[in-house]
Order: C-alpha cells, then structure tokens, then sequence
C-alpha cells in the first residue's frame, strides 16, 4: 500500500508544471478543445472503409507515464476515441460508451509508432461493438486490444 502511495504522489517539478497550465474555454467549431488538443492531436487516418479505420499515431511525450512507456489512460482514451469513430453514422450523433475492456500486452515508448486498427464487430438496435488493435509499426508487437461497446441513439425528428 505505501509503494502504491509513493507511486501516486506527484515531486514538486510535476506539481508546478500542472500549476502552470492554462486551459482557455472552449470555442465549439472554431478551435479544438484542450482534450481534443491534448491528447487527440497526431493521429493520422490511413484508410477508412465501412466497419473499418487504420490510423496512425505517434506516441507523444505528454502522455507517456513516469516510466516512459504510453500510460494505460491514453491508450484507454485511443480506444474509447476510434472505437467510437468507426461506428460513426449520420444522423446517430449521440453516442455513450456502454463497456470497454482493454487487455495490454506490451509497451510503448515516447515516439514509438503505432497503427491503430478498428473493427466494427457488430449492432443489435442502437448497441453497436467494436474492437481497437494497438500494434508498434516498428517491432510489429501488439501494444493493446479493446473491445467496445458503444450506445447510439438517432436525432430527435422534432
């Protein structure tokens, strides 16, 4: 338990450095988010077909961990954000995350380059599935793979 609580305190140099950053309000449409900025920014769409999304993405050092591997949380939210968008459907905007689960394999380091590889499994209504690969480009290794299972709900007509 006290490994655990070492592990979580933050040194003084991490403690000012999250201080020092500005998050202005966000201007929907006209600029990116923070989070959009943050920890989206990089991935690079390879080839898009129905049911299907290759991207490719470099992992950055602002989301690595103190070990210098890409932290469990930004793979998770890669998961989470192209396991979403490639059940993207006109006209079904809303959508929530309804499970996702991640097994990690290996790791990657600052720099590292990774595809992305997205699968529509299924949909039964509005639940739609999906399965996210987190390969290195350049060992060829599986870093992750999620599965995640989104609901989607259509416009409202009125």
């Amino acid at each position: 338990m006290e490994r655990a609580k070492r592990m979580l305190e933050l040194t003084n140099e991490e403690s000012e450095s999250v201080s020092r950053l500005i998050v202005n309000p966000h201007r929907a449409n006209v600029e990116l988010s923070f989070y959009e900025d943050f920890s989206l920014r990089g991935i690079r769409v390879d080839r898009v077909e129905p049911g299907l999304l290759v991207c490719t993405y470099k992992v950055p050092p602002r989301l690595v961990d103190r070990t210098g591997y890409l932290s469990s949380g930004a793979i998770a939210n890669l998961v989470d954000d192209v396991g979403g968008s490639v059940i993207f459907k006109e006209g079904f905007p809303v959508t929530a995350s309804v499970n996702i689960s991640i097994s990690y394999v290996s790791n990657a380091k600052v720099y590292d380059e990774l595809e992305l590889t997205a699968r529509l499994l299924g949909q039964k209504g509005n639940i739609f599935t999906a399965v996210v690969v987190l390969k290195n480009k350049g060992t060829g290794e599986i870093v992750a793979e999620g599965r995640h299972t989104l609901f989607s709900k259509p416009m409202s007509k009125i």
